[in-house]
């Protein structure tokens, strides 16, 4: 499981001083709503981002991360953790050719020589319901024995980097920066 990790508290709390505790002491769920709410903000951007860059649906996405809403009174915290090994060929809109499956990992075609999907000689091939849709490769060549093809497509590797890390960096910070100055200067002036 990976996570985002970043440290709001270290840079920001030496300019609100003392304020912060008043804030917490005398409204103590008016922080953790605003961590929330700014996690979820970025967590919008950071689905958005991740499907584009791996070439996943948005569903499968939104399942991988979950739901992070973690902060209450006492805990001021939002883990996005996500999942996800080596994704499977079937994930990424897989079509069947004559010289192998094209799936879509990151975004871009991409063909698995030898691989498939249906049974049968080409043109006349039929879908095996043991199949399920995934698609499959031989590990010898009498074809008895067969595995999952997978596309190299990490969740938790793509989450922490690229363009997902640099959309997450981008919006939460300068986000809970002003909703937290606007909620002290309104309750704590």
């Amino acid at each position: 499981m990976t996570a985002i990790s970043m440290q709001w508290a270290d840079r920001n709390l030496s300019e609100y001083g003392k304020r912060i505790g008043e804030l917490k002491d005398r409204f103590p769920k008016v922080l953790p709503r605003i961590v929330n709410q700014v996690g979820n903000r970025a967590k919008t951007v950071v689905i958005r981002e991740l499907t584009k860059q791996t070439g996943l649906p948005r569903a499968t996405i939104v399942r991988a991360i979950g739901n992070p809403s973690t902060a209450h009174p006492g805990k001021l915290y939002y883990d996005m953790t996500t999942r996800g090994g080596n994704i499977r060929l079937k994930f990424l809109r897989p079509k069947e050719t004559p010289a192998g499956v094209v799936a879509r990992p990151f975004g871009k075609p991409t063909l698995y020589p030898g691989s498939f999907m249906r049974g049968g000689h080409f043109p006349d091939r039929k879908d095996v319901s043991r199949f399920n849709g995934h698609v499959y490769y031989r590990l010898n060549r009498s074809g008895t024995k067969i595995t999952f093809a997978r596309s190299g497509v990490f969740i938790p590797k793509e989450m922490t980097t690229g363009a997902t890390s640099a959309a997450f960096h981008r919006i939460a910070a300068p986000l809970l920066k002003e909703r937290v100055g606007a909620a002290l200067n309104k309750l704590v002036p």
